[in-house]
């Protein structure tokens, strides 16, 4: 078994501007550092044995930001990345999210579909108990991989997750076996 707590990235410049990063770094903004800073206060003495980072710049800079002094390893997957909107990569968000039951397996031009996304993800969770059985890790990404994480591990059908308004909250909790 492995306890895994996912958290996604904190708030980026792109977030603030209303932009769909999508496979795009971003950074994260002055509202988003202090938001990782607050990360790292409440995961701190989590009893992580490593944190995992989608490979994407904002993703990498909150783990940076909210564990980097913690002497817990950071490792970046590329995996964990948001879907990837190909052309619409940086296009504003109300167009880009507007038809996303469309993208489910339909993929966005030049890029993937969420299932597709989903899936790669997913391949992170099989390879987790490779090396991480028994541990607790924290993992940092995007709206892709929690959906992965609520498919794989919690049975949510994607359709309805593709359909729900995205809320954050203070992290997930899941359990792989």
């Amino acid at each position: 078994m492995i306890e895994v707590v996912f958290e996604t990235h904190a708030t980026s410049e792109d977030n603030e501007a209303g932009v769909a990063a999508g496979w795009l770094h971003g950074h994260l903004s002055a509202r988003g550092r202090a938001q990782a800073v607050e990360l790292g206060e409440r995961r701190r003495g989590g009893g992580f044995a490593a944190v995992f980072a989608s490979d994407l710049r904002r993703a990498v800079e909150t783990a940076e930001v909210a564990l980097g002094s913690a002497g817990v390893p950071i490792l970046h997957d590329w995996r964990l990345r948001e879907c990837d909107y190909g052309m619409l990569n940086g296009a504003p968000r109300e167009a880009v999210h507007a038809d996303r039951l469309r993208h489910l397996d339909v993929p966005y031009p030049g890029g993937e579909s969420w299932r597709t996304a989903v899936a790669r993800v997913g391949r992170f969770v099989d390879d987790l108990p490779l090396r991480w059985a028994g541990a607790r890790v924290l993992v940092i990404g995007h709206i892709a991989t929690r959906w992965a994480f609520e498919h794989r591990l919690r049975g949510v059908a994607l359709e309805d997750l593709v359909a729900e308004a995205f809320e954050w909250c203070p992290g997930w909790a899941y359990v792989v076996d």
